[in-house]
């Protein structure tokens, strides 16, 4: 049978349907767009969300009316909202993961000695109940989005999360880490304390694998069988499994998540590297951890010049652009319009464009970009390396940019790997499919689901890239806003 998938992104809801071949059989899809009231802010329409969840999975399941052996769930990470215990109705809205209102409370925060960033759900769930509960009298539901579609389909009957998502809700006391105690509290009370979020409205604390509810809302009530974010997702959907095994997803921004083992480099805060730990999954009560890379912009880049500049019709054509010249004749590319993340994490740096001359084109340009985001990737790879002592072999890939063959190379070049592209542009809804059969009985162990990958495309690098140059460049993009060069979370 069939495993019936919900992955919920920032912009769509899909449904899809993975067999136990490991392939997405169909898929169906709703978008689901956040809104922007003002600078900085991101919400979302929790019931909308719902609607659109529900409507998607009832299409998929009336084209497929046979039963499914279980339910996974991937979901965006961190985005917040409550919802009201007895009704099941959202209270306000949801606030998206890149919501920055709660910025200033972050900074004051640091002052208590607490670095909490505002994209972690710790600061959005005090803003939410200051504004609809500021006497903290009703009952309510704290949520990320993978509890909200749990809540959703099991009919107000699971308020859980699990460790992939929790750890990134800045919530988390990471003294008890790994939190496999059965019972254990694992939510850090002084900072509870601190925001005036009550006990009780936190979810409770499950497997990312293993049975966690029952879907009583479909057809059939299956069991829900995986609850994941979105990035560990993907991990999983690429084979991701082992110990020192790395993917990156080039998406809108870009996000290196590697394995590392059962136990964490550090239990908060980020390493020495810019790499961020995580929380990859638990199974059976044992966690697994990671390290996490991130690149603010990515895709955004390509977008830049289809939509502002204009030298491209569509992203496609960017490859087909840049596969025109042999190199960018000298013009190198800083993708910092959002700022750089790991490893530098300076958020006034900007996107810088460097070595124009008279006879420099669209071509050039085009590629020059291309080979920024690549060389961005590269980064990411030699910040896990330096944070977890671990090489990386070859890097896995997914997300749009992953089926740009002038990319893919450059990506080749710089980091001095051979890069393995995934077969499906999206590998979260795939991921989350394999850790639910991984209950079921589709699949027996992590070796199994490692033993699923089948690359859509294998590059090895043609030759090396100038890292001494991009370090240079990187160096006139950095600080380019002082105020914003010296926040840090």
């Amino acid at each position: 049978m069939n495993i019936l998938v919900i992955d919920v992104g920032t912009s769509s809801v899909r449904a899809a349907l993975v067999s136990p071949m490991a392939t997405v059989v169909d898929e169906h899809r709703r978008t689901c767009l956040p809104s922007s009231p003002a600078a900085g802010m991101v919400e979302f329409d929790a019931a909308a969300m719902r609607d659109a969840v529900l409507g998607v999975t009832t299409s998929l399941l009336n084209a497929h009316p046979e039963p499914v052996a279980a339910v996974g769930i991937a979901t965006q990470r961190a985005s917040t909202l409550i919802w009201d215990r007895a009704t099941g109705e959202p209270l306000g809205p949801g606030l998206g993961w890149q919501d920055l209102r709660t910025l200033g409370t972050c900074l004051g925060l640091q002052g208590e000695g607490v670095r909490l960033a505002p994209n972690q759900s710790a600061t959005k769930v005090a803003w939410l109940l200051d504004t609809f509960d500021a006497e903290r009298s009703r009952d309510l539901c704290f949520g990320t989005i993978d509890s909200w579609v749990a809540w959703t389909l099991s009919g107000g009957e699971a308020h859980v999360t699990d460790l992939s998502n929790a750890a990134l809700t800045g919530l988390l006391d990471t003294a008890q880490a790994p939190w496999t105690t059965p019972g254990g509290d694992p939510w850090n009370g002084r900072l509870l304390s601190l925001l005036g979020i009550p006990r009780a409205i936190l979810p409770s604390l499950v497997d990312t694998s293993g049975v966690i509810a029952t879907a009583s809302v479909l057809r059939g009530s299956p069991p829900i069988c995986s609850l994941v974010g979105d990035q560990q997702a993907s991990l999983a959907g690429q084979g991701v499994v082992a110990p020192g095994t790395a993917k990156i997803t080039f998406g809108t921004g870009g996000m290196l998540d590697m394995v590392v083992g059962p136990q964490p480099q550090v239990t908060g805060g980020r390493n020495r590297g810019g790499t961020f730990p995580i929380v990859t999954w638990r199974r059976h009560a044992e966690a697994t951890w990671g390290v996490e890379a991130i690149m603010l912009s990515a895709g955004t880049n390509v977008e830049w010049l289809r939509d502002d500049l204009g030298l491209i019709d569509s992203v496609e054509e960017s490859d087909e652009l840049a596969s025109q010249c042999a190199d960018a004749g000298g013009v190198t590319y800083v993708p910092a319009l959002l700022g750089l993340g790991t490893p530098r994490w300076d958020y006034g740096a900007r996107g810088t464009l460097l070595g124009l001359t008279r006879g420099s084109g669209r071509a050039e340009v085009v590629r020059a970009v291309l080979e920024g985001v690549a060389h961005r990737g590269a980064d990411l790879v030699e910040a896990a390396e330096t944070d977890t002592d671990q090489r990386i072999d070859t890097v896995r890939i997914d997300g749009g940019m992953s089926r740009n063959a002038t990319f893919v190379q450059a990506l080749a070049d710089a980091t001095g790997r051979r890069v393995e592209v995934s077969p499906v542009v999206e590998a979260t809804a795939l991921g989350a499919g394999l850790l639910a059969g991984l209950e079921v009985g589709i699949w027996d162990s992590w070796s199994d689901l490692a033993a699923t990958w089948q690359p859509h495309a294998v590059v090895d690098p043609a030759g090396p890239a100038d890292r001494e140059r991009w370090q240079r460049a990187v160096e006139r993009a950095a600080d380019w806003i002082p105020e914003l060069s010296n926040l840090d979370f």
